[in-house]
């Protein structure tokens, strides 16, 4: 049997669009929208030697996408027909075919391609590549006449010789709530497919049950940073024994978690450290942790944040004790209490300011330690 590499791509949720980002909202929806194409010239490029891409759910983030974006994502998809190569689009949830506006139904006749817009699983089509044949199977989930309720366990698959593929937009192994495609490793194993492409959960995973591989591609450009994206393509083997997957890096915007222990730190110190962290291309999750030695101005913290990245969320993690607060606990009749008393009276006889500093890092430390959590006083 002939070798075949195919794209497999999910979850690219085009038409995005983040909220409160300073005015880069639309900036970066439409440096998201063009993931397609760079997945499209990926394709097209001979040293790939793509003959298949799979587009398993989500292609949009919504059922009723701009019509300048549809007409853009139909121009892509037809680069890839005029060019001889297979392309395989299955509705997603976000982009869900059920509805009558749905961008599926509306475009359906033009579309690139073999779109799959059946209710139940079935034999969709038979393609061949390089010589070799290539039975699909799909279904696109229909509110109303899929179902969902429970695991999907039973799946159709012919026995005639070549390659045997599914392409679903569903959970594995799990109830994602309502509106979902529930579906059954082991039946899908049990049906004998060579491959399962899945789409629906943005992380990349690879399960192997049975002599079945079935993956997940991941969502390749983040969006929230809860949700930031794998940075590369899913690109599949098949035909050549057992299928083999390949990640093919591609340029996106790093989202990325940075945190600084402040521990120490005056303002001056602080700053500085800001500074070395700056990245102004990329998404940021930044959380301060540690023992603050005084009170900044977080308002201002997060302004310089955002002039240093593309995007930056801050999370304040640290602690610091207020002197009033510090009072009231010294007189409570506990062992935090007995603490406070010696180490208030040993602030009060610091000579120097910095040994007063150092007495009150020692002391907010074990006080946090004794509160098990991060002790705070009023912002």
């Amino acid at each position: 049997m002939a070798r075949i590499r195919c794209l497999h791509l999910a979850d690219l949720h085009l038409g995005w669009a983040p909220q409160e980002w300073g005015g880069r909202e639309v900036e970066r929806r439409q440096e998201r929208d063009g993931l397609l194409k760079k997945a499209v010239d990926l394709a097209l490029d001979p040293a790939a030697q793509i003959q298949l891409v799979l587009i398993a759910g989500d292609l949009f983030e919504t059922h009723r996408p701009s019509t300048d974006l549809v007409v853009g994502v139909l121009e892509e998809l037809d680069r890839l027909v005029r060019a001889g190569l297979q392309v395989v689009t299955v509705p997603g949830n976000h982009d869900e075919i059920t509805y009558h506006d749905s961008v599926y139904r509306k475009y359906g006749r033009e579309w690139p391609g073999l779109l799959v817009t059946n209710p139940r699983p079935e034999r969709v089509g038979v393609l061949t590549l390089s010589g070799t044949p290539c039975y699909l199977y799909s279904l696109a989930y229909t509110g109303g006449l899929t179902g969902g309720t429970e695991l999907l366990r039973e799946f159709p698959r012919g026995t005639e010789d070549g390659l045997h593929v599914a392409v679903f937009h569903g959970s594995l192994d799990w109830m994602a709530g309502e509106r979902s495609l529930p579906l059954s490793a082991q039946g899908l194993a049990d049906a004998g497919y060579d491959y399962v492409a899945l789409g629906h959960i943005h992380q990349h995973r690879v399960k192997t049950v049975g002599n079945t591989l079935i993956a997940y591609p991941g969502m390749v450009e983040g969006k929230n940073l809860s949700d930031p994206g794998t940075g590369f393509f899913t690109v599949v083997e098949l035909g050549a024994g057992f299928p083999r997957i390949e990640k093919i890096p591609v340029p996106v915007r790093p989202y990325r978690q940075v945190a600084l222990d402040v521990t120490g730190m005056d303002a001056d110190q602080l700053g500085e450290e800001l500074k070395k962290k700056a990245d102004p291309e990329a998404v940021v999750d930044f959380r301060f942790t540690g023992v603050l030695s005084f009170l900044p101005d977080w308002t201002l913290l997060t302004e310089q944040l955002n002039r240093q990245y593309y995007h930056c969320e801050v999370r304040d993690e640290t602690a610091y004790l207020d002197p009033a607060i510090l009072q009231a606990w010294a007189e409570e009749p506990t062992l935090r209490g007995a603490f406070l008393q010696r180490m208030l009276k040993r602030m009060e006889a610091a000579a120097t300011p910095e040994e007063q500093r150092r007495n009150y890092l020692a002391m907010a430390k074990v006080i946090a330690a004794l509160q098990g959590v991060k002790a705070r006083g009023p912002r």
